[in-house]
């Protein structure tokens, strides 16, 4: 079963079209489908390619095993494995010189550890080999790190030689919900707040069961496949898992500044900063500062994936109920009576974000239509310098002195003019935007005195989840 990509299929196949070399780098956090996408890309048209997915072995097995690819892929048995990397990968080259072949080199990163100088061979091939050749070569990656600094930084002996890079990211919200197309709109909202946009998490959801039941058997339970997934993740790229997950755990239930996080998990501020600058780069975390203002004191840390989310929030400090077989207890007692908060806190504004990115620009879009085609979207927060009370904004979107000031609002009350009124005037600490429109996204609709307000006016938008999961 493979669902979306079609942006990044189209990308590669335009890439293929040209019968020359290229050189994709392909990178992106563990399950989110790069190995998928790969296979999908080979698979259309049934394109000549050699993939070799790497794993943890030694340099001998490693070379061992890829010259047994590489010969099968040509029908060539009996032969002995080639002695060295240069040699079997000029042997790719010599006979690509006619013919387009994929070279896929996936989890890279574990083919790097077991033998350094496989950079520079490669870059040494291809400058006088590859590059001649109709050579498809893709690098794939899951260490994030590793594969910025050892295949896109400037010190890298690769530096330079890629024709294409592709962070692949995870699904959206829209891409996700086609993974359960029988639930409601709300449930589809829930499900992505909670799996987020992982391929691999979201076939977890069976759609013929409700999302209490799914995430008792396939999150709270002990012998679920991803009880201990962000646990395990840790693992594999950190080598002090304990203190970042206290770290994550701190930020998922809210303490989001450097201080408050330091403050809560008991660790010195500058060590905490040094923890916490690790996960931003295996964007674990992104720091977050107010729309239109350069980072400083008043930026705050995000976790990045939905699943982190709700796992360090609800599961982490709780894995012995989960231990004990009591996941339906710890979802009845704990998950339940909070979810529409979480999913207000932490959710629906990114949904909101997202949907007015998809249409942004949009000559096409069926329904509702942006007034300006925005450069810049973000959050804001600050204080009100009359009332010297914290105010914020849930999106603020802008392009020089036109703006748009939106409210998201994921809660059972229908939305009134009250709201619309208060953003009025969150919107009078802005005085820079002469031409100011509003957005207002309601998980419960809109009621009669609003929706009379935005028909009278030009500059107000009501957003639905009908609206938000309309197709593009």
């Amino acid at each position: 079963m493979f669902f979306g990509r079609d942006r990044e299929l189209a990308h590669l196949e335009a890439l293929y079209k040209t019968d020359e070399f290229q050189f994709v780098v392909m990178y992106g956090r563990r399950r989110v489908g790069k190995t998928a996408l790969i296979s999908e890309f080979i698979d259309l048209q049934h394109k000549p390619a050699i993939f070799f997915s790497a794993q943890e072995y030694d340099a001998p097995t490693a070379l061992q095993l890829f010259s047994e690819r590489v010969y099968e892929f040509f029908g060539l048995t009996n032969l002995p494995p080639f002695d060295n990397w240069p040699r079997v990968l000029e042997f790719i080259a010599k006979r690509a010189v006619t013919e387009r072949i994929i070279l896929a080199l996936d989890e890279f990163p574990y083919l790097a550890a077991a033998n350094k100088s496989i950079p520079s061979v490669l870059q040494n091939i291809i400058d006088h080999h590859f590059k001649h050749s109709k050579i498809f070569l893709i690098l794939c990656g899951s260490s994030i790190g590793f594969m910025e600094r050892g295949v896109l930084s400037e010190k890298s002996p690769l530096y330079g030689r890629l024709t294409s890079r592709m962070e692949i990211m995870p699904f959206s919200y829209l891409d996700s919900a086609k993974f359960f197309p029988r639930y409601s709109f709300t449930d589809k909202v829930a499900a992505y707040g909670i799996m987020g946009g992982i391929p691999q998490y979201l076939l977890r959801i069976n759609d013929s069961r409700n999302l209490k039941d799914n995430i008792v058997a396939g999150i709270l339970s002990k012998a679920s496949a991803l009880y201990e997934e962000p646990r395990n993740l840790l693992k594999e790229e950190l080598r002090k898992p304990m203190i970042y997950n206290v770290i994550i755990e701190a930020v998922a239930k809210g303490q989001t500044r450097l201080n408050d996080i330091a403050t809560k998990t008991n660790i010195p501020r500058d060590k905490c900063l040094k923890y916490i600058r690790s996960l931003l780069d295996l964007h674990i975390l992104i720091r977050e500062t107010p729309i239109g203002e350069n980072a400083g004191r008043r930026s705050i840390y995000k976790l990045t994936d939905n699943f982190f989310k709700f796992w360090y929030a609800f599961v982490f400090e709780n894995a012995e109920l989960v231990e004990q077989g009591n996941g339906e207890a710890l979802y009845d007692s704990t998950v339940s009576p909070v979810l529409s908060e979480y999913l207000g806190a932490y959710i629906f504004e990114d949904i909101c974000k997202d949907y007015l990115r998809r249409i942004n620009g949009d000559s096409n879009a069926v329904g509702i239509k942006l007034p300006f085609l925005f450069t810049s979207i973000g959050r804001w927060w600050g204080t009100n310098p009359k009332t010297r009370m914290e105010e914020e904004i849930d999106i603020l979107a802008f392009h020089k002195k036109e703006a748009l000031f939106c409210e998201c609002k994921w809660t059972t009350k229908m939305m009134g003019a009250d709201v619309l009124a208060a953003l009025k005037e969150k919107a009078g600490l802005f005085p820079q935007y002469t031409s100011k429109h509003y957005a207002l996204f309601s998980k419960s609709g809109f009621n009669a005195e609003l929706k009379r307000l935005a028909a009278q006016s030009g500059d107000i938008l009501l957003i639905d989840l009908k609206a938000l999961f309309a197709p593009d």
